[in-house]
């Protein structure tokens, strides 16, 4: 059977049961789109921007728990998705993204010359660091076997991006699909040590001081009820990462907090002071360890679950049980041995939950915090939620006060990025989610920076028709350097308020633009927030410099953040004399 190269991609999705494929047109992926065109089960969103599209299929993935796909054209539709791509790669997001190339006979290959065709790229160079792979494909009797090999590294182990780059002469060439070379896309997974993997429950059980840190991997490897079930039952204290929000129940008695720089300070506190903790798919980078307690870190035992072998030899801390392996694996050696193992200190989870109760995030704004409203309009924001919402955060103060605020029900999704965090992330992943689950709730979070850097995804709302409502929290500047500018600068402001250089425009005359709702709250403790509506704008306005609390300096242990607990606070916090005999 002889088949276009273009047809047999778009079919080869429609396979796997990819309905949105997001994109810009452009000339060297007119083939590509027009056979996505002609295909009744695969829809091509016309992005209007190369960026959004990258992003808004990390969105798709992450919301449909199947692997996203954006296409561009080349040159500068492909380099515009570079941040987009970068983004999937640091927080493990399975994307397929296909950028169109010049011609090969316009391709300089090795050739000595900055460029040969017009708007050629070599973006597999460009994107090699932030993919899982990433190959030009130059014959056309290669592409069933690169796209079935794309789809599995995309897919398994750490999850990530690839990107195809192919040319507009092999887009337009005929096959014969029978007659071509495919790929062998058995999976084997990591080898579970299982007496190992007992030694980890066996060391927790004998812990008097055990925590459980959950972490993004456990969204990825689709474990959120297994591990559910493992907290539930066996009642260890459990804090989670950034990335982490979302894999398991806050509102549990046994949930501390979020960790980190901009953690909450009881869960800092409460693991600061554990002394086996329990790490399912997380990297214990320095925002959440803080730079100062790798030293405190030596009287800890960690047991550490990842299913990528590098994260688990490169990070700093050394007193630990490494464990290659699914986190469903991993848990499953738990059902097996439900009642060998049983769990629980009386006297550390009631000092737990005096520590959350004492330090919570809601006592350290009543404690520390003059201009609340941030806090308050999330607050207000989460009592409008459906149970099942998704949430999308970007990037600056607005994230740290969602991922500090928003307490997550089982059912509730949170997304934001997290290694690259690049502004505006969070319109276009809700575009994304919003397509994958076109019946959720979709609530978008954003400062006005990270706003007006993705303007141009805005018209898709009202063009589809997405459940999309947009909260904007102006406070008329970047919110997160000022704090920076503030500390560490003398408060100079340069670049980040109106004295400064930086402006915000008319929000209200944007949204008319857009032909979406628009809503401006002025008095956010007075006002009432309105319904999360199809295709909304409300505008949070913000009049003060605003403070994201607790936040930890530099060269500070992680239990000890700004604003300053007392030194009797702290010595009460670090000594533990009870728990250290």
């Amino acid at each position: 059977m002889n088949m276009k190269v273009s047809d047999y991609i778009v079919s080869f999705f429609a396979s796997h049961h990819i309905e949105y494929i997001f994109g810009y047109q452009g000339g060297m992926i007119t083939h590509l789109v027009d056979s996505i065109s002609k295909n009744k089960n695969v829809q091509f969103i016309q992005c209007y921007h190369e960026q959004t599209s990258a992003i808004a299929a990390e969105g798709y993935a992450r919301a449909s728990g199947k692997f996203g796909v954006a296409i561009s054209t080349s040159g500068p539709g492909a380099t515009n998705m570079v941040t987009g791509i970068a983004n999937a790669y640091f927080d493990s997001v399975p994307v397929i993204y296909i950028t169109g190339q010049v011609n090969t006979n316009e391709y300089k290959y090795n050739k000595k010359i900055r460029q040969l065709g017009f708007q050629e790229t070599n973006i597999v160079s460009i994107v090699k660091p932030v993919t899982k792979y990433a190959v030009m494909i130059d014959d056309p009797n290669n592409i069933k076997y690169e796209l079935a090999k794309a789809v599995h590294i995309a897919t398994t182990g750490r999850k990530g991006p690839v990107l195809l780059d192919i040319p507009m002469n092999i887009q337009r060439s005929e096959i014969q699909i029978s007659n071509i070379p495919s790929y062998d896309c058995s999976c084997v997974k990591p080898n579970l040590d299982i007496s190992a993997a007992k030694q980890a429950f066996t060391l927790l059980q004998n812990a008097k001081r055990p925590l459980v840190l959950c972490g993004g991997g456990i969204l990825a490897s689709k474990t959120t009820d297994k591990v559910n079930d493992f907290l539930v039952t066996t009642n260890l204290p459990y804090v989670v990462s950034l990335m982490g929000k979302g894999s398991v129940d806050e509102t549990k008695n046994n949930f501390v907090g979020m960790i980190g720089s901009y953690g909450n300070r009881c869960a800092n506190i409460i693991f600061s002071n554990a002394d086996v903790i329990l790490v399912l798919g997380s990297r214990l980078d320095l925002r959440q360890t803080g730079n100062r307690n790798i030293d405190a870190f030596r009287r800890m035992f960690f047991i550490h679950v990842d299913i990528d072998t590098e994260e688990l030899q490169e990070d700093s801390i050394k007193n630990k049980l490494a464990l290659n392996a699914d986190i469903g694996d991993f848990i499953e050696v738990w059902e097996s041995n439900k009642t060998t193992f049983l769990f629980g200190d009386n006297d550390w989870l009631s000092f737990s939950s005096a520590i959350k109760k004492k330090y919570s995030q809601k006592k350290d704004i009543e404690r520390f915090l003059n201009e609340n409203e941030p806090y308050l309009a999330l607050e207000k924001i989460m009592s409008t939620a459906d149970d099942n919402t998704i949430f999308t955060v970007d990037i600056g103060q607005n994230q740290m006060w969602s991922a500090q605020v928003l307490q997550l029900k089982s059912e509730q999704l949170f997304f934001t990025g997290g290694g690259l965090a690049p502004m505006g992330y969070a319109l276009h992943a809700a575009i994304g989610a919003s397509f994958a689950s076109p019946e959720k709730q979709i609530v978008c979070i954003m400062g006005d920076g990270g706003f007006h850097m993705a303007l141009q995804a805005l018209l898709l709302i009202s063009q589809y028709k997405l459940r999309i409502s947009i909260f904007v929290l102006n406070n008329y500047s970047l919110g997160m350097i000022t704090q920076f500018q503030t500390l560490y600068f003398d408060s100079n402001m340069a670049g980040t308020v109106k004295e400064g250089g930086y402006e915000v425009p008319d929000i209200e005359y944007i949204a008319k633009a857009c032909r979406l709702d628009y809503v401006r709250i002025d008095d956010v403790v007075s006002q009432k927030l309105p319904d999360n509506s199809v295709g909304k704008i409300v505008e949070i306005s913000l009049k003060k410099l605003t403070t994201v609390v607790p936040k930890l300096e530099f060269d500070q242990p992680l239990y000890n953040m700004l604003p300053y607990l007392n030194d009797d606070e702290i010595k009460k916090i670090t000594e533990l004399s009870k728990y250290n005999k």
